[in-house]
């Protein structure tokens, strides 16, 4: 007896993303809405703190850009991942373009400023290994607690409610240490 191939929850993904380009397929929507928006809201949430009502605003925003634009998404090109996060990079830059009252000492475009292209370009991967290099050494320099958390919530893609339950710590000293260790890590890798 032969059993068929349980797909990886990426390859899962991908092929929800074709349900939707292709056949307008609302429970695979439903799925990725499930995967990506507490993501999204995590990448909002890390640029602005206390932004609630914008990372709602952008996580929705994605995900009907995600339903609009599901035909435009090319595997070759980029990762589900990546293609949904500039898909939320460009929704945030929009958002606060047209909600100037949300301002911030934050540039959007310096976070993505030095993005490396996953392309085979040698340039590209020196800097990005010395990128990796600064990180490293910047994650070294942060103290341990703060380290766990991002290693849940970034690494292990974790939501700060879903840290805080596996560490058995309140949601608010999750989101502390979040915003410390990333405003930690930002001064380490500038120097």
């Amino acid at each position: 007896m032969e059993y068929a191939k349980t797909p990886q929850p990426d390859e899962q993904r991908v092929t929800d993303m074709f349900a939707i380009a292709q056949h307008r397929d609302q429970a695979a929507l439903a799925r990725l809405f499930d995967h990506y928006v507490p993501r999204v809201r995590s990448f909002c949430m890390a640029a602005q703190p206390g932004s609630n009502i914008m990372a709602d605003d952008i996580a929705q925003e994605v995900m009907i850009r995600i339903w609009n634009k599901a035909h435009t998404y090319k595997p070759e090109a980029a990762s589900l991942n990546t293609w949904v996060f500039t898909l939320a990079r460009n929704a945030r830059i929009d958002y606060l373009r047209k909600n100037s009252r949300h301002q911030s000492d934050i540039d959007p475009e310096y976070l993505w400023r030095n993005v490396i292209d996953e392309s085979a370009d040698p340039f590209k991967d020196a800097q990005q290994k010395r990128d990796q290099e600064r990180i490293q050494q910047g994650l070294n320099k942060l103290p341990s607690e703060q380290k766990q958390v991002l290693a849940k919530v970034y690494l292990e893609g974790r939501t700060h409610k879903e840290a805080a339950e596996e560490l058995s710590l309140p949601l608010g000293t999750i989101k502390s240490r979040v915003r410390l260790a990333l405003h930690k890590l930002t001064i380490y890798v500038k120097r």
